[in-house]
């Protein structure tokens, strides 16, 4: 049985497993494992039938060799109803996780904003991943509106910041979504 030690430095993790058969040390850093569990998830519910998966919390940390709360924060933070999904938690029968792929419709998006004053950047790239994800989008696009959408290119202070990428970013959308022909 190999024995695994973690050591954290800022955002840098150092996985050192000590086993019999071979000594060796990894460094990963703390947002890749966080990327690689995101992407297993997604390439799960992206096959899943209906868009649905139950999970185990402690099986996904020890097939990616981390903690389970590293399972909780990349739940909490990166399948958000912002970014198309939702998680909830289930009790009993050995308790488990429901990640939800969320349907995306045209007037889902369009009304997405409606009343929405300011938005910060993390929340409008979500919006904007959404579109990309539910085919609304092209890459380029998506890659466009990203961009434009961005503080460093939005120099102004905040809240105003926040206000203009919430105006963008609902002109945007609201041309995007428009039927062909109809500019």
């Amino acid at each position: 049985m190999a024995r695994r030690m973690v050591y954290f430095f800022g955002k840098r993790a150092i996985i050192g497993i000590n086993s019999k058969k071979s000594q060796s040390q990894t460094v990963r850093t703390v947002a890749s494992i966080s990327d690689e569990i995101e992407s297993y998830i997604r390439e799960l519910v992206g096959r899943a039938a209906g868009g649905t998966i139950l999970i185990q919390r402690t099986d996904l940390a020890e097939r990616f060799d981390c903690v389970p709360s590293q399972i909780t924060y990349v739940l909490m933070t990166r399948f958000t109803p912002d970014r198309g999904y939702l998680v909830e938690g289930r009790r009993g029968g050995g308790g488990g996780i429901r990640v939800m792929r969320l349907a995306v419709g045209h007037e889902d998006l369009a009304h997405l904003l409606d009343g929405v004053e300011a938005i910060d950047q993390t929340r409008a790239l979500d919006v904007v991943v959404r579109a990309l994800e539910a085919g609304y989008l092209s890459d380029r696009e998506a890659a466009v509106m990203q961009a434009a959408l961005k503080r460093d290119v939005l120099q102004v202070d905040l809240p105003e910041r926040d206000r203009i990428r919430a105006r963008l970013l609902r002109a945007m959308l609201t041309t995007i979504l428009r039927p062909e022909g109809a500019y």
